[in-house]
């Protein structure tokens, strides 16, 4: 049956086929090195995770390892954060782009393969008498059917490879962007929740106070009927209403945008109703997380994983421009039967092959191979500076916000103690008044200086809070990406494997 289906005379051109399929893979791509980091040992202000624990901070796992479930404790929150990630079109766009970079690689790689195709033809042709035999007809038929192998190249020196490994590279690299934005999504909607939490806080401590202040108005304005209080009292009791008034309208107007900001980022049509009416009682957040060592950041952050992926296929990019130098041999082939007759074609005695190698040498192109291994290498030295770039700009986030979380904790302790201060000074300039031993401006200016210092102390704690989501994001953590690694190992796995290889 093999001798049948294979002619004898077909075999040699198979076998070399075979033989170069095999030789196939040399790669001149240069050897991957990562980059070292240009960054110090150590954060800009010394902390680290055994520092931490020094001065007293619960030891945590580091946020690159704490999934964002765990660092928010509202379920509330949490609800709201599961929402966002289903509908947000930011994301939703970025995903997709994943989707279309993944597709792109397999498109590419789909050429490391021969592509085997049936193939049928026919034609009809009328010849002159001059240009034909004597005895042919003037009308000639010619039919062919049978299974081709399209025009496929011999990878000999790793072209395609190092192509379909660019490829691949830049899909790993838009994954990770798209991780990244799983990541910024989730700080932004807790963001946007503490913002508009706080302006909640701050919106009832100004009604109760403007309650305050129009009980006070009122009992001046009787006082100064019974001729115990002026005119000048009245007046400047009211400009202290008139001013929680004004201050009562901003803040609603910060609380409504930072619910519009939220129902954005959210994207889904009742996300408003499942918003809480009051200020939530407990904190939202794990108060305490462990930096780590600066080096954590290039196995935690997305956007440094994705410039090393880019720099990679630049690598790739390189093999792939000096192949061009090297000869290209490309393979095309037909196996089936052919007759001039259509009755005839499947008939006995009507088996036909055709094998045609091509070699392609380069000898004078203008210059362009030289030009594209030149941009090849230019790119992959971008590539290299958009990296440590990276890597750098993380650093200095994290150290931003390392110093945003350390200093904002001492500030809302000291915030409360003067809280704690006016709301005291506030009580005895009260009583002073009220026994007639101090004048009404006094009064007034601890009224202002209690209301102040407490309106600060919310906006304190909402600043120390987002600053915790702030450090938990620039340090990577937030996102457990078990669909994104599934998919990696369905679609790309041959080649994953070679990366990591030459990692």
């Amino acid at each position: 049956m093999h001798d049948r289906t294979i002619p004898s005379s077909a075999r040699p051109a198979l076998c070399a086929l075979a033989f170069a399929l095999a030789l196939a893979g040399c790669s001149l791509a240069p050897v991957y090195h990562r980059p070292d980091a240009p960054i110090p040992a150590q954060w800009s202000d010394g902390a680290d995770a055994s520092q931490a624990g020094a001065a007293g901070i619960p030891q945590v796992p580091a946020a690159a390892t704490l999934a964002w479930q765990d660092f928010v404790t509202d379920k509330t929150l949490r609800r709201i954060i599961e929402q966002a990630l289903a509908h947000n079109r930011d994301l939703r766009q970025t995903l997709l782009n994943v989707e279309a970079a993944r597709a792109q690689y397999r498109v590419q790689r789909a050429d490391r393969l021969p592509g085997i195709q049936a193939e049928g033809g026919g034609s009809r042709q009328r010849i002159p008498e001059d240009l034909r035999a004597p005895g042919m007809p003037s009308v000639q038929s010619s039919y062919q059917a049978g299974v081709g192998l399209a025009s496929f190249e011999i990878d000999l020196f790793g072209r395609v490879r190092n192509l379909s490994e660019a490829a691949l590279q830049e899909y790993l690299a838009t994954e990770e962007a798209a991780r990244s934005a799983q990541v910024s999504l989730v700080a932004e909607v807790i963001q946007a929740y503490l913002t508009r939490d706080g302006a909640r806080q701050r919106q009832l401590l100004a009604a109760r106070t403007l309650e305050a202040r129009e009980a006070s108005l009122k009992l001046i304005e009787q006082r100064r009927d019974l001729g115990a209080a002026t005119d000048l009292d009245v007046q400047e009791a009211l400009g202290l209403t008139q001013q929680v008034r004004v201050d009562l309208e901003r803040i609603d107007r910060e609380f409504r945008q930072a619910g519009n900001a939220l129902a954005l980022l959210v994207g889904a049509a009742d996300v408003r109703a499942r918003l809480p009416a009051q200020p939530s009682a407990h904190n939202l957040l794990v108060q305490d997380l462990a930096p780590g060592t600066p080096s954590d950041l290039l196995m935690s952050r997305p956007d440094i994983r994705a410039a090393e992926h880019r720099l990679q296929g630049r690598h790739a990019s390189i093999g792939a421009a000096r192949a061009a130098f090297f000869p290209r041999i490309s393979l095309t082939g037909l196996l089936g039967t052919s007759s001039t007759e259509l009755s005839n074609l499947f008939e006995s005695g009507q088996r036909a092959w055709s094998f045609a190698p091509q070699v392609t040498l380069p000898i004078f192109d203008g210059g362009r191979n030289s030009a594209n291994l030149d941009l090849a290498q230019v790119r992959k030295d971008v590539a290299v500076a958009a990296y440590e770039h990276a890597v750098q700009t993380a650093f200095r986030e994290v150290s931003d916000a390392l110093a945003a979380t350390d200093t904002l904790r001492r500030e809302e302790a000291a915030q409360q103690a003067l809280a704690r201060s006016s709301a005291a000074t506030l009580r005895l300039s009260e009583a002073r008044y009220r026994s007639g031993a101090d004048d009404h401006l006094r009064y007034l200016d601890a009224q202002r200086g209690d209301f102040a210092s407490r309106m600060a102390l919310v906006q304190v704690q909402t600043q120390r809070q987002i600053a915790l989501a702030t450090l938990f994001r620039t340090l990577g953590g937030g996102w457990q990406a078990e669909a994104a690694g599934q998919a990696r190992a369905d679609n790309a796995e041959p080649m994953a494997a070679t990366a990591g290889a030459a990692r």
